[in-house]
């Protein structure tokens, strides 16, 4: 018996558990009256942006792809809705949740996010948003303009967000993306990895932000600008082999390396190799159904440590439970819901081979069991 389906009703049952009070707070408006903030007095400021747009970013393609079980499509066409009331929520000025675009620099960061959600599921977040909370997101996004990005990966952020304008229909600053692809080519380090700015950084910053939102933006704007397409090509293969490298760093047990800043995003660590899973381009001898099975074994090694949740059902600072030590100064509960990123295949069908395929072993667990795997080769500049 394939046990896929179970697996698939797993990530949505776990996605659900980590995405729901969030959407149903937010899109009811008591979002900054339930929700608490874990960290600083001053992230009171950001949380909920943060909080709504990690989650949306997550679960938007699953929002977008209408599932053939009856009761999966039930309840995507709830949470679709509530998507869409929590964006309206979030833009209005007179809701009692609408989140800070427009002080300090934090905005720019989960603004982007909230875009990129946008761009995974045009029509259910876009197109068949209502004409005042459209203009009343664009204006949000938009009021992130009145800030720098820092030099380093927020450079993506700001693109993202012109990227998001675009697709709207909006006017948008072609420097803006400009500069976040060329200075990205120059931050090029060789073998898949970028650096975060000039300086290389032992953490997963080339799956939060860097590959996913560079893929996302080459593809939606690319053809706009000749410079442009002409880094398309490598911009794919060196996310193809960071993909690669995701999947060797998952060990037989489910885990994967506790290094670097950030790591209360959980396994939103593994952002990328879940877009490469949702997009198909998996590198060469990584079958899909081993991604799966990888990936299964990350979330339920995750989640099956007591206290990831409080009482009510929010996050708490941890990489695995409750661990206020790994939450850094900008951390907050907002900024925990990046995790949402890893479940980004729920937006393939469930007939796909990603799901209907039969359980495989990763290459970690293949290795340790003496098994064989393709050897491992450098990506050259």
């Amino acid at each position: 018996m394939n046990p896929a389906p179970s697996e698939r009703s797993y990530w949505l049952d776990t996605l659900i558990s980590i995405a729901g009070p969030v959407m149903r707070n937010m899109a009811a408006r008591t979002l900054k009256s339930s929700m608490p903030v874990e960290g600083t007095e001053e992230r009171r400021y950001f949380s909920h942006l943060e909080a709504i747009g990690r989650t949306l970013t997550g679960i938007a393609p699953w929002l977008e792809t209408p599932a053939d079980d009856p009761a999966e499509e039930k309840l995507r066409q709830e949470y679709a809705a509530l998507a869409r009331d929590c964006i309206d929520a979030a833009a209005d000025p007179a809701s009692p949740d609408y989140v800070n675009f427009s002080y300090s620099y934090q905005p720019i960061v989960d603004a982007a996010f909230l875009a990129h959600a946008i761009l995974r599921a045009p029509n259910e977040l876009w197109h068949k948003l209502d004409l005042k909370a459209r203009r009343n997101l664009v204006k949000g996004l938009q009021d992130t303009r009145s800030r720098k990005p820092g030099f380093n990966n927020w450079l993506l952020f700001a693109a993202m967000i012109e990227t998001a304008l675009f697709f709207m229909g909006e006017d948008w600053d072609r420097m803006r993306v400009d500069y976040a692809l060329r200075q990205h080519e120059q931050w090029y380090l060789g073998d898949g990895a970028y650096g975060d700015g000039p300086a290389f950084h032992w953490d997963y910053y080339n799956s939060f932000v860097i590959q996913p939102m560079l893929v996302e933006i080459i593809h939606r704007v690319g053809s706009e600008e000749a410079q442009w397409e002409a880094m398309k090509e490598g911009i794919m293969v060196r996310a193809c082999r960071y993909g690669e490298v995701l999947e060797r760093l998952i060990a037989p047990d489910g885990t994967f390396p506790p290094i670097g800043r950030s790591l209360a995003y959980r396994f939103g660590a593994m952002h990328h190799l879940s877009q490469m899973a949702l997009m198909g381009v998996l590198p060469e001898d990584v079958h899909p159904a081993q991604v799966r099975t990888a990936l299964t074994a990350v979330i339920r090694r995750t989640m099956e440590v007591p206290g990831n949740f409080d009482e009510n059902g929010w996050l708490r600072i941890g990489f695995t439970g409750s661990q206020p030590g790994v939450g850094e100064g900008y951390i907050s509960t907002g900024s925990l819901y990046l995790c949402c990123a890893v479940f980004l295949p729920l937006g393939l069908p469930a007939s796909a081979e990603f799901w209907m395929g039969a359980p495989r072993d990763w290459t970690s667990k293949k290795m340790w069991s003496g098994g064989h795997a393709r050897l491992d080769h450098a990506l050259g500049h």
